[in-house]
């Protein structure tokens, strides 16, 4: 089982920067991340169908057995894990994009962090209640199939009130290149003037299907199979800040993840004493199980007392400063582990797991807001990078797709355009075309230009990292410790060096290193 948790967060650290910058590029009429997140939340509903009733398909459709039936659930759980978590990237930047000033960023941050933790506390009630006897049953089945029926409703439901409240601009009508071809502006204005003026109902439909063939589904496959060398290429050429926040946000969810993966297994056996392997029935066994229910009550304290903190997040902020809400997180949450090492009170060893939320809620705020920061103010905290541009009689080499030209707007060259994203047009010859700036012009004021997705992929890699480095190495330390206190002692030592990375992170300018 840990194997196939550990599958889904790596297949994440593949995928997530290269979603994550192919939504910067897209220029779809539905938006630049509206699509990537109906993609994503198609593979979530598919998977919540495919885990409860992975029996059915694999003995009516397939008719395999056991083997067959087991290869499908795990199928199921990827699928669940990979899309859940990937979604994320293109949900965050999608808020970066519509709440672009610093302060609103800060708050609907604060909000986003909110509903992860209130998503956490439904995520932990839901699996205590007996679904069995409920009326749900009688329709759907037992207590797996109506669980997850109930997760299908609230998903679908959260899904379509996302996506109505979100209104991104279209970019059907800008006149920009699709998937590094030039699009003429004739036939892109008539394409989308025919979805405007349809003359039957009949017309209405074909022309939509026609609009989502040629500006989404194409633009999704394109842009993701073009922009994947690039992507990683890119990696290599890190702001400065953005590795150090990086460095920071993956040691301090290592901290946590530890803590929130192996806190029931330390419950159960370590405080409460009880035996995993035990008969069904006995002392020890019923020890353990209490234990875990413990610890899951200590969980769900802990996204409680996180729904709390990402309600004032904004305001402890405004109040107290970045650097203070961050490094005060990570010291309470180093302090909160150190005591239940120590303790053998359940009591206590709960308080200090519902503290433990602070650090929680402020990593699904903090850092994005700090990125929309970084971003607002490219020229100071991401020193542009020349482009080397190379001469070769009068045609220009194709370009890194992720690396074009960012010229100020008083200096008039890109933007008069009318390109809103500044992006670079490419010519299917792979001749560049930037709308009017000569070859020696590029060369001398050409800069690097990063998009927020790509560095929002960033932060998220990290989470997905801190899921699959505890299980390389946790296993072994808690066999050579031969107590589980190890899982604990773990997450305080990765949290003392998260608090001593965060005292280098920049959270204001005069943070800069001259």
């Amino acid at each position: 089982m840990t194997m196939v948790l550990a599958v889904g967060p790596v297949l994440g650290l593949l995928f997530i920067p290269l979603i994550g910058s192919a939504s910067d590029q897209c220029n779809s009429s539905y938006g630049r991340r509206r699509p990537f997140i109906w993609l994503l939340s198609v593979g979530i509903l598919l998977a919540l169908f495919i885990i409860p009733h992975a029996d059915f398909l694999a003995t009516h459709l397939f008719w395999g057995g056991r083997t067959l039936e087991i290869g499908i659930l795990i199928s199921g759980v990827i699928l669940l894990d990979f899309c859940g978590q990937v979604c994320f990237t293109p949900l965050e930047a999608l808020l970066s994009d519509l709440y672009r000033d610093e302060d609103d960023c800060s708050q609907v941050f604060a909000w986003f962090s909110f509903m992860v933790s209130l998503g956490g506390c439904i995520g932990y009630l839901l699996p205590s209640l007996d679904w069995s006897h409920s009326f749900l049953s009688n329709y759907v089945g037992g207590q797996a199939e109506s669980l997850f029926f109930v997760l299908i409703l609230i998903f679908i439901f959260t899904l379509l009130t996302t996506m109505k409240v979100s209104k991104e601009t279209s970019c059907a009508t800008s006149k920009l290149p699709v998937s590094g071809s030039l699009l003429e502006p004739s036939a892109g204005v008539v394409e989308v003037s025919r979805c405007y003026m349809p003359r039957s109902c009949f017309s209405v439909l074909k022309c939509k299907l026609r609009m989502w063939k040629s500006t989404s589904l194409v633009c999704l496959l394109r842009t993701c199979w073009s922009m994947t060398p690039a992507i990683y290429r890119s990696y290599r050429h890190v702001p400065q800040v953005m590795k150090q926040l990086c460095a920071a946000q993956l040691c301090s969810w290592i901290a946590v993840m530890s803590f929130v993966l192996f806190f029931t297994e330390f419950m159960g056996e370590g405080l409460y004493e009880g035996v995993p392997s035990a008969l069904p029935g006995s002392a020890s066994k019923l020890k353990y199980e209490q234990g875990i229910r413990m610890g899951s009550l200590g969980l769900f304290m802990q996204c409680a007392t996180s729904t709390i903190f990402s309600l004032i997040m904004s305001h402890l902020v405004r109040h107290f400063g970045s650097r203070t809400v961050y490094v005060s997180s990570m010291v309470c949450f180093t302090l909160s582990a150190l005591v239940i090492c120590l303790s053998r009170s359940v009591f206590l060893t709960i308080v200090m797991t519902s503290l433990t939320g602070f650090a929680y809620a402020m990593l699904q705020t903090l850092p994005y807001t700090l990125t929309c920061h970084y971003h607002a103010k490219k020229e100071v905290f991401m020193p542009k990078r020349k482009v080397d541009v190379k001469h070769k009689k009068g045609i220009k080499t194709k370009r890194d797709p992720l690396i074009v030209a960012d010229i100020d707007e008083e200096e008039g060259l890109i933007h008069k355009t009318g390109d809103p994203y500044g992006h670079n047009f490419i010519n299917q010859n792979g001749s560049s075309h930037n709308g009017g700036a000569s070859e020696q012009e590029e060369a001398e004021v050409g800069f690097e230009k990063r998009g927020v997705g790509l560095d929002f992929a960033l932060l998220d890699s990290t989470f997905l990292l801190s899921q699959v480095i505890p299980s390389l190495f946790m296993g072994t330390v808690v066999q050579l410790a031969h107590s589980v206190t190890a899982y604990i002692t773990c997450s305080a030592i990765f949290g003392a060096l998260a608090i001593y990375l965060a005292s280098r992170v920049v959270f204001d300018q005069k943070d800069l290193k001259c």
